[in-house]
């Protein structure tokens, strides 16, 4: 069941990808990531959240985001940043390099296969890099993100077998036969990665960890957050949640806000709003369906309830309008219900 709560996070929050660069490189090189401004319009325009990801091909390299440490990459591996911080991918831990500039990321946009970029002049290739990109919303409730780690590398230990190294292989394929079709393949591909890295990274989490994603693991609150996801409108009690949990109604409580950080009913408040707020950016639905939809009976109540939460009427929302930042005070619910039945 914890499955089914990350695929819905990630249909819900509009998870999509791009693969833009193959870089082929000879020792010294250096490559500087571009910045989420001019990288996102070209995936998902209206999207506030970039993830960068390099798959390593061939050869060796350093990952690190600007002023902190390097990383060292081998071939077979990825290194997502998963908040797209100032990154350089080079050949040692210490080479300074540029962004692209505005006319390469408009060719690489462009391009029906990922653009190359060849720092290999005279001699032999050392490394072999396939560069893109994440693109989903932040607002007004991902808990994936704030579950992250800056940077996450991942590999398949086993040598080859795992769905790692199948993309890196396929990956490889496509960006050398260049055959209609690549960069869709790539995209889809890419984002078929992200979710194998974010069950690595699940799995190797301590045992103390907390956070959303160690929700994910936890037996208990993992189905807790499967039931929220899978029926967001029905009239969910901590009560009726930790019966089909297999926990004490205090127990589920206590232990759901220890390991997600929030009590069930917060949690459940906050992501009806994350379902509102991608049905009403669609732009094709009523505000009255909509609040139906996510288990509100009228459509005063749920706007109600959505100003308080998100800071703007739904009406604003649907039109761009953000609030400046988003108030303290979600819901009142620490205790079982939301503060205003839906």
């Amino acid at each position: 069941m914890a499955g089914d709560a990350l695929s819905d996070l990630l249909k819900k929050v509009r998870l999509t990808g791009a693969t833009f660069f193959d870089i082929a490189a000879q020792d010294p090189w250096a490559v500087c990531s571009p910045s989420p401004a001019s990288i996102l319009p070209r995936i998902l325009p209206g999207a506030d959240h970039l993830i960068s990801y390099h798959v390593l091909t061939a050869g060796r390299c350093f990952a690190r985001i600007i002023g902190k440490e390097a990383i060292p990459v081998e071939a077979g591996e990825v290194v997502v940043f998963t908040r797209s911080d100032p990154h350089i991918m080079s050949s040692t831990p210490d080479l300074r390099a540029d962004p692209p500039t505005a006319d390469v990321l408009e060719i690489a946009a462009a391009s029906q296969t990922p653009f190359p970029i060849n720092f290999v002049k005279d001699g032999s290739q050392s490394a072999r890099l396939v560069c893109g990109y994440l693109a989903c919303d932040a607002l007004p409730f991902n808990p994936l993100l704030e579950a992250l780690p800056p940077v996450i590398k991942a590999g398949d230990v086993r040598g080859d077998g795992g769905w790692l190294g199948q993309f890196i292989k396929l990956a490889v394929s496509e960006v050398a036969e260049k055959r209609a079709g690549s960069e869709t393949v790539l995209t889809k591909l890419s984002e078929l990665m992200f979710v194998d890295v974010l069950r690595r990274y699940v799995e190797s989490l301590p045992p103390q960890q907390t956070g959303w994603l160690a929700g994910l693991r936890d037996q208990h609150v993992s189905k807790a957050l499967a039931l929220i996801h899978d029926r967001p409108a029905q009239h969910w009690t901590v009560e009726a949640l930790a019966k089909e949990s297999a926990l004490s109604r205090t127990v589920l409580a206590e232990r759901f806000a220890k390991i997600v950080g929030m009590p069930p009913m917060h949690y459940l408040a906050k992501w009806r709003m994350q379902i509102a707020s991608e049905l009403l950016s669609a732009g094709n639905r009523n505000v009255a369906s909509i609040a139906m939809e996510i288990g509100y009976e009228s459509e005063a109540a749920f706007s109600r309830a959505f100003k308080k939460m998100i800071g703007v009427p739904p009406s604003a929302w649907r039109l761009g309008v953000r609030a400046p930042d988003f108030g303290s005070e979600t819901a009142s619910e620490t205790e079982g219900e939301p503060a205003e039945q839906p």
